[in-house]
C-alpha cells in the first residue's frame, strides 16, 4: 500500500508543478489551489509511504515521478520540446529509479 501512496504522492508533485505554471500565467484562485493542493496532497502521502519505504529510495522515487511527470506534461499539454534528447534523458530518470528499487 505504502508504493501506491506513493504514486500518489508523486502526482500530486505533478499537479503542484502545474499550478506553479497555471499561477504564473494567471493569478488566480484556481492556479493558487492547483498549486497548494498538489503540493500538500503529495507531502501528506510522502510522509505515509515513509512509513515502511525507505527515505532515500521514497524520495529518489517521488522526485523521478515529479520530474519526469512534469516533462511530460509540459511536452503533451505546453507544446514544450519533444526533442530526442529529453525523451533519452527521462527514460535515465526512470532507469535510475526502478534500479534503485531493485538494489533496496
Amino acid at each position: 500500500m505504502s508504493w501506491i501512496f506513493l504514486i500518489i504522492a508523486g502526482f500530486g508533485e505533478v499537479a503542484g508543478v502545474m499550478g506553479i505554471n497555471k499561477v504564473n500565467k494567471k493569478k488566480s484562485a484556481s492556479s493558487f489551489g492547483w498549486l497548494f493542493g498538489g503540493f500538500v496532497t503529495s507531502f501528506i502521502f510522502l510522509t505515509i509511504a515513509m512509513d515502511s519505504i525507505p527515505m532515500s529510495t521514497a524520495y529518489a522515487i517521488w522526485t523521478g515521478i515529479g520530474t519526469v511527470g512534469s516533462a511530460l506534461i509540459g511536452m503533451i499539454v505546453y507544446g514544450e520540446s519533444r526533442d530526442w534528447r529529453r525523451l533519452l534523458f527521462i527514460s535515465m530518470v526512470l532507469s535510475a529509479a526502478v534500479g534503485l528499487k531493485l538494489t533496496s
